[in-house]
């Protein structure tokens, strides 16, 4: 028989391993993760990844690099089990000053090397595609994406924060769909989902049309954001509380009312009751359901809900 002094050591080993194993285990995780040459990607709260633009000396303008990281981060987050919000901000002191024209110039000299109009395309159909992908993650990622943003929003960042699920700003904050001035039309997402988001097509052709700027206060009136803070620091405060209760809740209810937004945005009503309804012929079984009905009901602590 073994002593109680011998029994109590040996379990307070096996639960110190425990936690060790635990720990490696959840900074391999956020390693991998975190592992981009232009994101800064991190863990606020449990359940809660922050994706961070992190090109603050290059205006978090969109290099190569980042066109190609943004849509490989946002796939993996939609694939993480550990993620279940993202918060979307960028470093330094604007939050997107729109593509790198280094990108262009390198797009340029590929052409060049092309006298045939059919082998420009073929590079320039597949660049675009890429680059509309890279967009498309946010919307595509099955978590809900808030874009808090801060200072400049220009061309590019536009199409990105069009992508996401709520938008906030700061009143400093300034948005532009600059494409026009460059010499070309937005082919990456503003164009198609801009319209959809703030509902007013004369003001999209306004702006488009323009190039003008849209700052917070107007913005917030058209409904291209929800909400104006006096400054980053509090709005990513209030971001990270939003995003935190999001987390709490079901990844059930969230993850299969994002897809059913997105899904009756680009269908009939009816389409989009009928998607709902295959949806929910599964999802009402889930635990979930049973969990957060009983809570409602007998008034007790929120559930805490499974890993989805």
């Amino acid at each position: 028989m073994f002593s109680k002094n011998i029994l109590s050591s040996c379990l307070k080993l096996s639960q110190n391993r425990f936690l060790e194993n635990i720990y490696k285990v959840k900074m391999q995780h956020m390693s991998s993760v975190a592992s981009y040459k232009t994101l800064n990607v991190t863990v606020p709260k449990q359940f809660v990844y922050h994706v961070e633009l992190n090109r603050p000396n290059k205006m978090n303008a969109l290099n190569d690099d980042m066109w190609q990281e943004i849509g490989e981060c946002f796939t993996t987050l939609g694939n993480d089990e550990e993620c279940r919000v993202v918060l979307l901000s960028g470093s330094g002191k604007v939050f997107s000053g729109g593509i790198d024209f280094n990108t262009m110039l390198s797009l340029s000299q590929k052409l060049v090397d092309h006298d045939d109009v059919a082998r420009r395309c073929k590079i320039l159909h597949a660049l675009v595609h890429k680059f509309q992908d890279s967009i498309s993650s946010l919307e595509k990622c099955i978590k809900p994406v808030i874009c808090v943003v801060h200072s400049a929003c220009i061309g590019a960042g536009v199409d990105l924060i069009t992508a996401g699920d709520i938008r906030y700003c700061t009143e400093d904050a300034v948005f532009q769909v600059k494409e026009v001035d460059l010499g070309l039309a937005a082919d990456v997402g503003t164009l198609q989902r801009l319209p959809k988001v703030i509902g007013n097509r004369s003001l999209v052709n306004e702006l488009t049309f323009t190039a003008r700027p849209l700052y917070a206060q107007e913005a917030k009136e058209c409904g291209l954001v929800n909400r104006v803070y006096k400054d980053k620091e509090s709005m990513m405060k209030e971001a990270l509380e939003i995003a935190e209760g999001i987390s709490k809740k079901s990844p059930v209810a969230i993850q299969g009312s994002k897809r059913s937004l997105i899904y009756s945005r680009d269908h009939t009503v009816q389409e989009g009751l009928d998607h709902i309804a295959y949806w929910n012929q599964t999802m009402l079984q889930s635990e979930d359901l049973i969990n957060a009905t009983t809570s409602q009901a007998t008034k007790s602590s929120p559930p805490v809900f499974a890993k989805l």
